[in-house]
Order: C-alpha cells, then structure tokens, then sequence
C-alpha cells in the first residue's frame, strides 16, 4: 500500500456518528478565539489592569472546572448530546452578552459562566464518542476528535487576529455566532438526546456507579494531572525558556511548534491504529516517559536541529498519552456512567492545566530552567510509573472489567 493509502487506511471503521461528532467540534473550535485574546481585550479595550485582566481569566478558569464536572454529570442524566447543544447555546448567548457589558463585577461573572458553559461540551461530547464507538475503534474516535479540535483551534486565532485589528467585539460576535451553528449542527446531525450505543460496545452495567471505589479509574486520574502539569509547561515556560536560554526569535519559537502539530496531523491517527494491539496502559506510561525526556532534554543542547528532535520526542509522548488517558477513562466506566467519568476526566487534566503555568514559571524564576525541566521529567516519570504500576491490573484493552470496588 502507498503512504496515502496506509493512511487513508488508519480512518477505516470509524461509524457514521464519529466523523459527525468530530465535525460539531470543528465548527465550535473553528471559532474558539476569545480565548486567545481575552486578557487583551480586558486590558486595552475595557482598561483594566494588568492583575484584573489575570482576575478575569481565573474566573474563566474556575467556571471551566465547575463546567467539566457538571456537563459529565448531566450528560448521564439528560443525553450526551442534549448537553452538548444546551452548552454551545449557551456559550454563544453568553458571549454575545459579554461584548455589551463593562463594569468589572459584571464581566467576571459573566466571563466565569462563559467558561462553565463552553467546557461542558467536552465530557459531553467524549461521551457521545465512546457510546458510538465500539471498544476496537474507540481509541482512534478521540483521536478523530482531538483532530478535529486542533485543526480548529489552528483556524480560531488566525481569523481572531484579524478581527481584532479591526474591533475586538467581533471576536464575541463570531466566538458566540459559531457556537450557535455548532448547536444547530448538532441538532440535525443528532435529533435525539443520547447516543446509540454500538452493540458491539455495549456491556453489563455494574452494580454501583460508584467512581471513586474504583481504584484504578482514580489512578488514571492521578497519571492524568500528572501529564496535564507537563504537557502545560508549553504554554507557558516553553517559548519563555526557548526564547531566554536558548536566545531563539519569535519566528524559530513558531517553527519548532510547528513541528508538533504536524507530526499530530501526519502521523496521530496511523499510530493509534499500528499500536492497538498492544497494552493501552502501558502504552500511556511510554507516552508519559517520551513526553517528561523531550522536555528534560532540552537544558543539553541549544542548536535549532538538536531542540526540533526534542520537540519530536515529546511530541510522541503527547499522542501516545492525551487520546489513550480519555480511551482508558471510556473503558472504565458503564454506560450510565460515561458522562460523570468523563467530566471527572476532564476536569482533573483542566486542573493540571489550570495550575502547571503558575507552578512552572515559578520553579523557572526561582531556580532556573535547568532546574524546571529536571523536574518537569520527574513528574512525568511519576506519571509513567504509576500507569505501568496499573497496567499489572488491567491492560486497557478491554470493558471486561469487575465491579468498581473490587480492585
């Protein structure tokens, strides 16, 4: 088989409502640019200070932790994709609102109930995925998704850019108008409110739903946080590193990005699909060590060629660890427990996210960049340790599980 046909090959199998699902989440993350921009628009456009404008992004940040939590929960309750439309509804009516107000108590609640609302829809889509996926597929269905999302949040802050240079209300204005289209999206590709489950991915219902007795879905969650905390240090202390010690310009920093969201592109899928066979727990552990020594690795060397294959180490770690963390969560839950095992999911990696920035430019202030990315592969290796310590107990290959309190 040519390249092109092995990787044509690798999206084979996917159901209908996979590509439909992954095709909603393009459209909202199409539009996902306020994000981007927020603190800018505080500071400049409402004049804010600096310390305010970080106030309000706290704001975003605890509503999207309460907002994963909940979504998981009512997406068991109500249907996966009635929560996904209620979200994407009310994402879009609330930041259409938040381009009219100004007064600062106001715009915080509103800019926390903007992140309740909008992160909701990721338990609530996950959900969905793991219903219409069966278990051979499951894992390539995230990763259809994380697709999805990226290529959209590659899109969003190009076209936000653009916008703002004319009037930063416009982000609002078409943030909010695609969210709205998303929602409508959903409602003709998906007219019901839960997911028809795969009969092929269907399995016997536990006893008691009762996540946190089942010690293994909480050790997946600890590894989760874990590779959360690591994978966040590329948002922050990364091109601040890259850009300080290394004495790279802005245009390199963007090249070396640029080589991460390739290789997703190129080579994610085919990855998932060639490593199926294997044991998906110990594969995450893998993923972790690969994604602790790209960033370890960078304080030996300064040439452009030597941190570009950093950049491919962690890289790699990065598409063994994010799809395989979210597969490992949909086999350990039943079916009338997807949503709350998702938003759990969901909600410990927004923690790690949330706090690794914060942590991370401390260490890197205080004690040098040396010193962060030493640290930074010893979380991850704490990380790859714990899954392996759980892959003696379970494989990941399989719903076939015991009831939640017997491990």
């Amino acid at each position: 088989m040519s390249l092109l046909a092995r990787y044509l090959h690798a999206f084979a199998g996917l159901p209908r409502s996979a590509w439909l699902l992954a095709a909603v989440l393009l459209v909202n993350t199409s539009g996902m640019m306020v994000v981007f921009f927020m603190s800018l628009y505080l500071a400049r456009h409402l004049g804010w200070s600096t310390e305010l404008a970080g106030l309000g992004m706290s704001g975003y940040g605890v509503g999207m932790l309460a907002g994963t939590l909940t979504g998981g929960l009512l997406s068991d309750r109500l249907g996966a994709f009635r929560v996904q439309r209620m979200s994407l509804l009310a994402a879009g009516v609330t930041l259409l609102t938040i381009s009219f107000l100004r007064d600062f108590p106001v715009v915080l609640a509103a800019i926390a109930l903007w992140g309740f609302c909008a992160s909701a829809l990721y338990p609530s889509n996950a959900a969905a995925m793991a219903a219409v996926c069966p278990p051979a597929v499951r894992a390539r269905g995230f990763v259809l998704n994380r697709l999805a999302g990226n290529l959209g949040a590659t899109i969003g802050p190009l076209v936000g850019g653009f916008l703002a240079q004319h009037d930063y209300r416009l982000l609002f204005w078409v943030d909010g108008a695609t969210c709205l289209l998303a929602a409508l999206a959903s409602l003709c590709f998906f007219p019901g409110s839960r997911p028809e489950v795969s009969a092929e991915g269907s399995h016997a219902e536990p006893a008691k739903a009762e996540w946190w007795r089942d010690r293994i879905f909480l050790g997946v969650l600890a590894v989760t946080l874990g590779v959360a905390l690591v994978f966040s240090q590329l948002f922050s202390t990364f091109g601040m590193y890259l850009k300080t010690a290394a004495g790279l310009p802005e245009s390199r920093i963007g090249g070396l990005v640029a080589i991460n969201t390739g290789l997703i592109v190129i080579v994610q899928m085919p990855l998932t699909h060639g490593t199926d066979r294997f044991s998906r727990t110990r594969l995450t552990a893998l993923g972790a060590l690969l994604l602790g020594a790209g960033f370890a690795l960078m304080p030996f060397g300064n040439s452009l060629a030597y941190l570009a294959a950093t950049v491919v180490v962690w890289t790699f770690g990065e598409m063994l660890t994010l799809p395989l963390l979210t597969t490992l969560t949909s086999l350990r839950a039943s079916a009338a427990a997807q949503g709350r095992y998702q938003g759990l999911y969901t909600m410990s990696y927004s923690m790690g996210i949330t706090a690794g920035p914060a942590l991370g430019t401390w260490v890197y202030t205080v004690f040098g960049g040396r010193t962060l990315w030493m640290a930074v592969g010893g979380v991850a290796t704490l990380a790859a340790g714990g899954m392996l310590a759980l892959s003696r107990k379970w494989d990941g290959r399989s719903e076939a599980f015991p009831p939640p309190g017997a491990l």
